[in-house]
């Protein structure tokens, strides 16, 4: 037995070699993709710097990226009623999605209530955030001044901006969040 044994694994482990090998065989032998010679690849189609901007939307906390267009408060809450209220509440209070609106004062408490107002250390996190994943079920689909409606009414109900403003790429990174300062630098990025 133990003789049949032993003739038994290198039997199995020949078999092994040899799927690896034709499962070898078979990737290399494809077409290759890419090749070093600079070819074309013939699959596919060559983005253009016009196809990479649809994608690069994304804004510093300085406003770098903040798109043309404007939005005011008022316009903001039509907006906010059509589009967002829904889920998180008719002012912002909260609903199926997160509370947008209050907070203040309570991150030290027992019961922390992180909204764009008590917690969002920069304005123009609302406007990337809204712009990127809001409203819910159809991310991406609000104009940029529908984007900056919204924010400008959402600052406004939690008393960071007044009733009358109109917020731009100019004025929206101006607007000083109340958890500003509740953040540290994180010293990693330029070291990576």
């Amino acid at each position: 037995m133990r003789d049949g044994h032993r003739q038994a694994v290198p039997a199995r482990m020949a078999l092994a070699a040899l799927l690896s090998l034709a499962v070898l065989a078979s990737c290399t032998s494809a077409t290759p993709i890419a090749r070093k010679t600079g070819a074309a690849h013939d699959i596919g189609t060559p983005l253009t710097g016009e196809d990479l901007a649809a994608w690069n939307i994304d804004v510093a906390p300085d406003g770098r990226g903040l798109p043309a267009g404007s939005g005011d408060v008022a316009t903001g809450a039509h907006i906010f009623t059509a589009k967002c209220a829904a889920c998180h509440g008719a002012q912002g209070e909260g609903g199926l999605g997160d509370a947008l609106v209050g907070g203040q004062g309570s991150l030290a408490s027992a019961k922390p209530k992180r909204t764009v107002g008590s917690y969002w250390p920069y304005a123009t996190t609302l406007f990337d955030y809204i712009r990127r994943a809001m409203p819910y079920n159809a991310p991406e689909s609000l104009t940029a001044d529908e984007v900056y409606a919204v924010s400008a009414f959402l600052l406004n109900q939690n008393g960071i901006v007044p009733a009358d403003t109109r917020l731009d790429a100019a004025s929206l990174p101006r607007v000083v969040m109340p958890n500003r300062g509740g953040f540290v630098a994180d010293p990693r990025p330029g070291q990576l």
